[in-house]
């Protein structure tokens, strides 16, 4: 039930608005109930059936008939007046950015007052321009009313069926562009990686000087180093000059395992100076001069990001087609008592 908050009411300072929509509202249903009449009087039925009951009425309606647009004019006389008097108050309170705005966004009132049977109905939208400025003021709350609950749902699904189709039918499109061939992956490289080139080397730099700090460390380094060391230590150790020299008597298993552990150290100091030292300059020479023309899988590589692009896009068009009212509907229904339906 659509009620009024008085204390919104008398906050927001609209009574003597609402007291002139009430009396508006009471003419338009005048002139709205009047129009119809008029319109059921010029046909043969009614015209014949109060001719036979009600002949009196009959002839002293007719002349009112015949020049009905003058007493349409009264009403539009009323409601032009109406309508300049907010203009003039939305003026004076400037409520919009320019003073002209005003007929613009009460386009349907301007219209309604044009004396032909179709413009005529643009009246009726008055009752929701009044109910709209209500509902914006706190006054009522629309949102609790069966009828506004009915068409937003409605409304809801009709937008949400309509986006979904011109969504998936976008992604298609998109998906049919590339599947031809269509240059995403230069235009992404060109216009999206390449003006990022320097923050991105220098991000890489970064790592790449922290990954060099890590091996250096006592407390993360550990496990790399041990890599290192079992790496270098296999590598001496299956190299025939080296394993040769445990024949030697004594002395030849102690030179071996010096020898394994000097080339740890050194290889071990050497990956982490060469981390540790590599800056954003070299890593951006080494990618402009050095892999720059790097092409043996660059085809393969490019179909593989397509097909990632392409799946996306399936995925993202699988979510966008889910029909999410109906599972709105679905729960709304089940949360109803039984035998209390809802529309």
């Amino acid at each position: 039930m659509l009620r009024i908050n008085r204390e919104n009411l008398r906050n927001s300072h609209e009574t003597p608005w609402l007291i002139l929509d009430l009396v508006m509202l009471g003419i338009l249903f005048v002139n709205l109930t009047w129009l119809i009449f008029d319109a059921l009087y010029a046909t043969d039925f009614v015209y014949g059936l109060l001719g036979t009951y009600f002949p009196a009425f009959l002839n002293a309606y007719d002349p009112i008939h015949a020049n009905f647009l003058l007493v349409d004019l009264v009403f539009i006389a009323i409601f032009f007046t109406e309508f300049c008097f907010r203009w003039a108050v939305a003026i004076v309170r400037k409520e919009h950015l320019r003073w002209y705005f005003f007929p613009f966004l009460h386009w349907y009132d301007i219209i309604g007052l044009i004396p032909t049977g179709p413009t005529r109905l643009f009246r009726f939208l008055r009752i929701f321009s009044i109910l709209h400025r209500l509902h914006k003021f706190e006054i009522i709350d629309l949102n609790q009313t069966a009828v506004f609950r009915f068409f937003a749902f409605y409304y809801d699904v009709f937008v949400e069926e309509l986006s979904d189709r011109i969504v998936v039918k976008v992604l298609s499109d998109a998906q049919k562009d590339i599947s031809a061939g269509s240059p995403l992956l230069d235009d992404i490289n060109a216009q999206v990686l390449a003006p990022r080139r320097p923050v991105i080397t220098q991000w890489m730099a970064g790592v790449i000087n922290h990954l060099g700090q890590s091996i250096q460390s006592e407390e993360h380094g550990e496990v790399i180093r041990e890599h290192v060391r079992k790496s270098v230590g296999k590598a001496v150790r299956s190299n025939a000059q080296v394993s040769s020299l445990h024949y030697l008597p004594v002395i030849g298993k102690t030179i071996e395992n010096t020898l394994e552990e000097s080339v740890t150290d050194i290889v071990t100091t050497s990956l982490v100076n060469l981390l540790s030292d590599l800056d954003a300059e070299r890593i951006d020479h080494f990618i402009s001069v050095g892999i720059h023309d790097y092409t043996p899988t660059a085809d393969a590589l490019d179909k593989e990001v397509l097909n990632v692009v392409n799946e996306c896009l399936e995925l993202v068009k699988a979510h966008v087609a889910q029909q999410r009212w109906k599972s709105h509907l679905t729960e709304k229904e089940s949360a109803i008592p039984t035998g209390k339906p809802e529309i």
